[in-house]
């Protein structure tokens, strides 16, 4: 039930909304009706009256001028409202807030710290033991290293969620699967032969968490997995999730050199446990605090992951355009380096992150269209720098055979060069006025499990796959 201040926020933004001429009656109905299920939305999912009204209100600006005027006029008070100190019995103090995440974090890094002091004694040959009946292995804390992580950004998404036990199962049943299939695979299919086994190792340990964010996406979806616009809150998450990271990160990096910077003089034998036990406890801490300031802010005033794409957008498409020129005319007959090729891995993901990013902000006007034109030939110059890579695979596939690395690279070129392509394809069409830019949304939106599947596959079929080799 809404109380009497959300009622009243309603009613002075329906007040706005009839001053205005251009709205009919029935018209305002209506985007009444749009707002308060919003709201309920936003409210389920955490946040008080005041954030999930003024949250709601900007995100309806984005089909509704009347309503973008109005959040634009009251920006002033929702900062206000965000900056000042939650009260105890608000989301910071509550089971769904701040408290839960570090506890959550706090554990999930004493976890990976005895698994790190296992996998070390181990590797030294100071420990030969079992744990929960497995043998110590000193390849454990590279395995795990980014799935606790992940782990326990779902459980505090389930924790603030509440979803009910059918999604608490869904996603912790799987979840646990490919945990006991990366931990119970043993060392020698990771290990062993002439440098696949390190290969496969690393691609497991790289991929593992990957898989494994599809179920945090169930966690936070919780019931609304299957709709298009719940999978788009998700990449909104994600993507702010990574942008707080990483400036969580670099703060971090500058406590700790200031922290050794103080000791190196006085006691320089603490500073390297210090940094042992710290930074690897910080970083996974790190990971559930940052979806709680995810959730603390969300959706605001404008999130930061649209405002970075909408700015590199530009000078991304100019990059990959003009790269393509000088392969196309220098390099098309150069071998294409490892090192290079996880380059154009990352240049195909960050077009991908891009177009995500740059629809998850998208607005009506002007300016939209010249950042869809600026996003449709970014993707159009990373699909021609991809060709080249395909092509340089192909060639080295034929030549000295099938690697994992090799099997990773070309399945995860396949996989973003079809989802880009169509993606390009459809936002030509949108641009033409043949297609609703609703049908690219869907497009990106339903590839979203191919990643973790092939993932999953990169992490555990790869070393069944080669363990003959």
């Amino acid at each position: 039930m809404a109380g009497a201040a959300l009622e009243a926020r309603i009613a002075e933004w329906r007040g706005y909304v009839d001053r205005a001429r251009t709205i009919e009656p029935a018209e305002a109905e209506e985007l009444e009706t749009h707002l308060r299920d919003r709201v309920d939305e936003l409210r389920a999912a955490g946040l008080d009256d005041d954030e999930a009204f003024l949250v709601a209100v900007k995100r309806l600006g984005a089909i509704d001028a009347i309503s973008r005027e109005f959040a634009r006029t009251n920006s002033a008070r929702l900062w206000k409202q965000l900056v000042a100190a939650p009260a105890p019995a608000e989301r910071g103090g509550g089971a769904g807030g701040l408290r839960s995440a570090l506890l959550i974090g706090l554990a999930a890094a004493a976890v990976l710290q005895l698994i790190r002091v296992l996998s070390i004694a181990t590797s030294t040959r100071k420990l030969d033991t079992q744990l929960f009946g497995l043998p110590a292995d000193p390849t454990w804390l590279l395995r795990n290293a980014g799935m606790i992580p992940v782990a326990a950004v779902a459980a505090w998404l389930l924790v603030r969620r509440r979803p009910g036990l059918r999604i608490v199962l869904a996603t912790a049943i799987p979840f646990g699967l490919v945990a006991l299939a990366v931990n119970l695979m043993p060392s020698q299919l990771l290990l062993s032969g002439d440098g696949i086994g390190a290969q496969t190792l690393v691609l497991t340990a790289l991929h593992a968490p990957i898989a494994c964010w599809l179920f945090v996406g169930l966690a936070y979806t919780a019931t609304g997995w299957r709709d298009t616009g719940r999978r788009m809150d998700l990449v909104r998450f994600t993507g702010e999730g990574l942008v707080y990271y990483v400036l969580i990160a670099l703060g971090g990096q500058l406590l700790f050199g200031l922290t050794v910077a103080i000791l190196m003089p006085l006691a320089p034998g603490v500073v390297t446990p210090l940094l042992e036990w710290g930074v690897l406890s910080l970083a996974v801490i790190a990971f559930p605090f940052a979806a709680w300031l995810v959730e603390l802010k969300q959706s605001v005033i404008e999130n930061i992951a649209p405002v970075l794409a909408r700015t590199f957008t530009p000078l991304f498409a100019i990059v990959t355009v003009a790269s393509a020129a000088v392969y196309l005319v220098l390099g098309a007959t150069q071998p294409f380096n490892r090192e290079l090729m996880i380059v154009f891995d990352a240049i195909l993901v960050l077009a991908l992150a891009l177009v995500l990013y740059n629809l998850s902000a998208r607005t009506e006007g002007r300016a939209t269209r010249f950042f869809d034109i600026a996003g449709l030939v970014a993707v159009v110059g990373a699909l021609g720098l991809d060709a080249f890579v395909l092509v340089d695979l192909v060639g080295r596939i034929g030549e000295h055979g099938w690697t994992p690395n090799r099997v990773a690279a070309a399945g995860l070129n396949v996989l973003l060069f079809a989802v880009l392509a169509v993606a390009a394809v459809l936002s030509a069409l949108q641009l033409a006025g043949r297609r609703p830019v609703a049908a690219l949304e869907r497009w990106l939106m339903g590839t979203l499990p191919a990643y973790s599947l092939w993932a999953a596959f990169v992490a555990i079929g790869l070393p069944l796959l080669f363990a003959s080799g």
